[in-house]
């Protein structure tokens, strides 16, 4: 039996791009999916597709029960969104813009407005809930509009990039608040740029690029995909990076010797995947000293989400005219661009 969410075969282009390209999802009942990938890979297409903002081409897709394209007005009615940018009316107050989204559900009107302060309090905004919101800063219009997706606890919620513009405090914040809604059984589907966020929150994660599925599973499963341990080495000098690489490069796992260590000339440091554990670095070590190599740091480490981020995509993908909306995105090193950067 599908899941609250189900996708299968998903298509949509704009013009010679193909947005989805045979997208397949499925996300169980009160569960998290992380959806990952380069900006243009496809995150927010899918999520319009979804919410029944945008219709595809080809494919089908069912949510909280319902099919997308036969009874949308009736999928709308069951979800919350949070979209990538903050959906807020800039002339009505904090409270006035939650209580406004509860009455356009059919919320009474006291209903509407004991809700408003529940979120208002639950989101850090009670102090500035009679200001309008055309004098909240960035953040907290975005904390503004999540909580305005949630007026109505809908079953299934959809956040686009929920958390870019807040403060290290107020995403995890909003952490908190996605725990305690999936473990009253909501069902989520989110899309972000924050590697970190999807290994703390999802129970699944899925990976696209060029609007397709390239990978999918748990956060440990996908990092075992993308190979084990690493050795990373802080050589003392630029000088000794040259020998350290030849003596790292007899420990990967791989076989190709020196073009299997990675160089950061402009930290000194050397990174090679491995395998054997913590007694290889005693090793490596010692045969770091034989060559007369000073090292300021070495440690052991596995692999991370931006490792399988980039292993697997290993670009960053074009912006596509329905996509250009991100904020952030990733080059192929992994490397945090601002949107201006990634056009």
């Amino acid at each position: 039996m599908p899941g609250a969410i189900y996708a299968e075969g998903l298509v949509k282009t704009f013009g010679d791009v193909r947005a989805l390209d045979g997208v397949d999802l499925d996300v169980p009942e009160g569960t998290v999916l992380g959806l990952l990938g380069p900006n243009g890979a496809g995150k927010t297409t899918t999520v319009r597709v979804l919410t029944t903002l945008l219709q595809p081409d080809s494919g089908r897709a069912v949510v909280a029960g319902t099919d997308v394209l036969k009874h949308p007005e009736k999928v709308r009615r069951s979800i919350g969104l949070s979209g990538q940018f903050a959906a807020v009316d800039e002339y009505l107050t904090g409270r006035e813009n939650l209580q406004m989204v509860g009455q356009l559900y059919q919320m009474k009107a006291k209903a509407a407005k004991v809700r408003a302060d529940e979120l208002l309090e639950r989101f850090r905004l009670a102090d500035a809930a009679d200001r309008t919101a055309k004098t909240y800063s960035g953040g907290m219009r975005r904390r503004l509009d999540l909580a305005a997706a949630l007026v109505v606890s809908p079953p299934v919620m959809f956040m686009d990039e929920p958390t870019t513009g807040l403060d290290p405090r107020n995403r995890q914040a909003l952490w908190e608040v996605i725990k305690e809604l999936v473990a009253g059984g909501t069902t989520l589907l989110l899309t972000t740029q924050y590697l970190e966020e999807a290994d703390h929150l999802a129970h699944d994660i899925c990976v696209v690029d060029q609007g397709k599925v390239i990978a999918r599973g748990t956060s440990d499963q996908l990092k075992a995909q993308t190979g084990g341990e690493r050795v990373e080495v802080v050589v003392h000098e630029p000088e000794m990076i040259a020998g350290a690489r030849a003596v790292l490069g007899r420990y990967g796992i791989a076989d190709r010797g020196q073009d299997e260590v990675s160089v950061e000339d402009h930290t000194r440091m050397l990174t090679v995947p491995v395998s054997g554990g913590a007694k290889l670095l005693a090793e490596v070590i010692r045969d770091l000293d034989a060559v007369g190599v000073e090292i300021d740091d070495i440690g052991l480490r596995r692999p991370t989400l931006d490792d399988v981020f980039i292993s697997l995509t290993g670009h960053a993908a074009a912006l596509t005219e329905e996509e250009n909306g991100g904020s952030r995105a990733e080059d192929g090193r992994g490397r945090r661009q601002t949107k201006e950067e990634a056009k």
